[in-house]
């Protein structure tokens, strides 16, 4: 593995974990429910309205597909669909206390496997590795502009 490039590494993590996330949840419901309001949480903190479109240009799947997560997820009370404040023609998706709660619940997991992971990182390497993602994180939404 050592030959392999930067780029190279990143892709393959983030392979080995999108399959990881899927096997454990048998059906892969509960990690698609995750993953849709994950979305959606993201949208909200870069005030970006959560349309279908949105969603699915985070989550990286056609309009149909987001449209079907997000049905879901409101049927599962993660997530309600209301009218735009500023076009009323347009719904948003904004997630429900059910939701937040599934969504901490998510995010409690991910800190215990970062620190799984990290054992034996001391708490400055951690931090750098933190910053770097986030600075990857924040390029490649510039990309997408």
């Amino acid at each position: 593995m050592t030959d392999l490039g930067p780029g190279q590494v990143l892709f393959h993590f983030v392979r080995h974990w999108s399959r990881r996330s899927v096997a454990a949840d048998a059906g892969g419901e509960q990690g698609r429910l995750v993953l849709v309001c994950e979305a959606v949480h993201a949208l909200s903190l870069r005030a970006a309205p959560a349309t279908v479109n949105a969603v699915a240009q985070e989550v990286g799947i056609d309009q149909s597909g987001a449209s079907r997560l997000i049905k879901s997820a409101t049927v599962a009370g993660y997530l309600v669909m209301a009218a735009s404040a500023t076009d009323g023609r347009r719904r948003v998706a904004s997630l429900t206390s059910a939701g937040q709660s599934m969504l901490d619940q998510a995010h409690r997991w991910q800190e215990e496997v970062f620190a799984a992971l990290t054992i034996g990182w001391s708490d400055q390497k951690r931090r750098d590795f933190q910053q770097a993602m986030t600075d990857l994180i924040e390029r490649s939404y510039a990309m997408d502009a």
